[in-house]
C-alpha cells in the first residue's frame, strides 16, 4: 500500500510551470519530489494543464501516475488527477485537435462505411456507466524481481463516469459484413519514427457488440481532459487500460485477427489460471492481457501511521474487479491470522470502485492491516505476489503497518 501522504516527502523548491510542447505542460528543474517505496523510487511532482500535481514516470511520451491519497477523497476519481498513460512520443497528445473538424471513421467489413462527426455522435442516444480503468503495469514497481517497463506504484488507475454512445450502436448504423470477426481501434498520437509501430488494439466482435463498451466524449460531467483522450476514447469497462484508446478517429471491422505488435507481441501474458510462471522465467506460452483481477487496497490509514491507544480506528479503502462486482472485503489486523468483514458502501455498478470500512480498536503496538477482496464470480485476492515477466496483474493482498501508541 502507499499513498501521497505515506511518501517520504522531500522539498526542492516550489514548482515552476514552464510552456513546452505547444499545450503549456508544466514542467521544473526544481521540483517536489515522491519516494516511492522501492529501489530508484524518487519521482518529481509536475503539473500539467487540467492536471493537478501528478508523479511523473516520463516525459515523452507522458506517463503520470495518480498520488495514492486521491483515492481516499472518494469512490471517483477527479479528472484533474487522473492518471495519463500514452504509448508513442511522436504526437502525444495530438495537437490542434478541432472538434468541429474532427471526424470518426468506421470501415473495413461493414456494410456503409461511416465518418461522424463529433456533434453527430452526441446526436445519438448516449448511455453512462461508472467503470475503473487500470493500467496493465498499475503496481509493477513491486515486481520481485524487478521488471522492465514503467516502474509505477499503485497509481495507474481511475473510476469514473464515462458518458458517449456504445459501440453496438455504431457499428449497427455501419453494418457488419459476413465474415467478421475483430474490430480494430486507432487513435491520433502517432509514432515517433518510420519503423515504429502504430498503436492500434482490437476486441474480438462480440466484446466489441456486447452494449457494454462505449465511445466516451466525457467523464464526470465534462469533455474528457486532453491527456485522457479528448475528443474521443474508447472505454472497455473491465479489461486493462490498454484496450481504452485515446484520441479514437478510427475504427476498422477485420475478417481475420489484428496483426498489430500491440495485438501479437505486447501485452501478452502468460496463458495459464494464475498468469503468472516462477519467478525469472519465460512464459512457454501468451495470450493478450484481458480483464482486471479482483483487487483491494487501504486508503485510510495511511502506511507508517501512529495511531492514539484507546480509540476505535476506522479501516476504509476500495475494491474493484472485472465486471463480476465485489461480494466482500474482509480485513486482518494482525498480518492475515484472522479476518472480519468490512462494510461495503454504495454500489456505483459492478465495474466501479466499491468502497469499505470497518470499525476495530486496536492493542497497543504494531500491526499489519490487510483487505482482501472476493469478487461475485468467488475469486479473491493471493496472499503471495504472482510474478510474470512484463509485471502485469500485481493483486496480492496488500498491507498497511501502523503502530498505536
Amino acid at each position: 500500500m502507499i499513498g501521497t501522504d505515506r511518501f517520504l516527502m522531500s522539498r526542492r523548491g516550489a514548482l515552476r510551470a514552464g510552456a513546452v510542447l505547444g499545450l503549456g505542460i508544466a514542467t521544473a528543474s526544481r521540483a517536489e519530489t515522491v519516494m516511492l517505496p522501492f529501489g530508484n523510487g524518487e519521482r518529481p511532482l509536475v503539473t500539467y494543464p487540467q492536471k493537478r500535481p501528478l508523479i511523473r514516470l516520463t516525459t515523452r511520451p507522458p506517463q503520470l501516475e495518480t498520488p495514492f491519497a486521491v483515492y481516499a477523497e472518494g469512490l471517483i476519481t477527479p479528472n484533474d488527477a487522473f492518471f495519463v498513460r500514452y504509448h508513442l512520443s511522436g504526437n502525444a497528445p495530438p495537437q490542434d485537435l478541432d472538434p468541429e473538424t474532427f471526424r470518426l471513421s468506421v470501415q473495413g467489413r461493414v456494410q456503409k462505411p461511416l465518418s461522424l462527426s463529433l456533434a453527430e455522435l452526441k446526436a445519438m442516444p448516449a448511455t453512462e456507466i461508472v467503470a475503473v480503468n487500470q493500467c496493465s503495469g498499475n503496481s509493477r514497481g513491486f515486481s520481485e524481481p524487478r521488471v522492465a517497463g514503467g516502474q509505477a506504484a499503485h497509481g495507474l488507475m481511475g473510476n469514473a463516469r464515462w458518458r458517449g454512445v456504445t459501440l453496438k450502436s455504431v457499428l449497427d448504423r455501419a453494418g457488419i459484413a459476413a465474415g467478421a470477426v475483430q474490430v480494430s481501434f486507432n487513435g491520433l498520437d502517432e509514432p515517433p519514427a518510420p519503423d515504429t509501430p502504430d498503436f492500434t488494439k482490437a476486441l474480438d466482435l462480440d466484446h466489441a457488440l456486447d452494449g457494454e463498451v462505449m465511445l466516451a466524449w466525457a467523464m464526470n460531467g465534462a469533455d474528457l481532459p486532453m491527456l485522457n483522450g479528448y475528443p474521443l476514447r474508447l472505454v472497455v469497462p473491465g479489461t486493462y487500460g490498454t484496450y481504452w484508446v485515446k484520441h479514437l478517429h478510427e475504427i476498422t471491422v477485420l475478417d481475420k485477427p489484428s496483426d498489430s505488435f500491440w495485438m501479437t507481441s505486447a501485452y501478452r501474458i502468460p496463458d495459464n489460471d494464475c498468469a503468472c510462471v516462477p519467478a525469472g522465467t519465460a512464459a512457454p506460452k501468451t495470450r493478450p492481457i484481458g480483464r482486471y483481477n479482483v483487487r483491494s487496497f487501504i486508503t485510510a490509514p495511511v502506511e507508517a501511521g501512529h495511531l492514539a491507544a484507546g480509540q476505535d480506528l476506522t479501516v476504509k479503502g476500495i475494491a474493484f474487479d472485472g465486471g463480476s462486482g465485489i461480494a466482500r472485503v474482509e480485513i486482518s489486523a494482525d498480518g492475515g491470522k484472522n479476518w472480519m468483514d468490512a462494510r461495503l458502501s454504495e454500489d456505483l455498478g459492478k465495474y466501479s470502485f466499491r468502497g469499505f470500512e470497518v470499525s476495530l480498536r486496536l492493542p497497543t503496538g504494531a500491526h499489519r492491516l490487510m483487505s482482501r477482496a472476493t469478487g461475485k464470480d468467488g475469486s479473491t485476492q493471493p496472499m503471495e505476489a504472482q510474478w510474470n515477466p512484463p509485471g502485469y496483474m500485481r493483486n496480492v493482498i496488500e498491507t498497511v503497518s501502523v503502530t498505536v501508541a
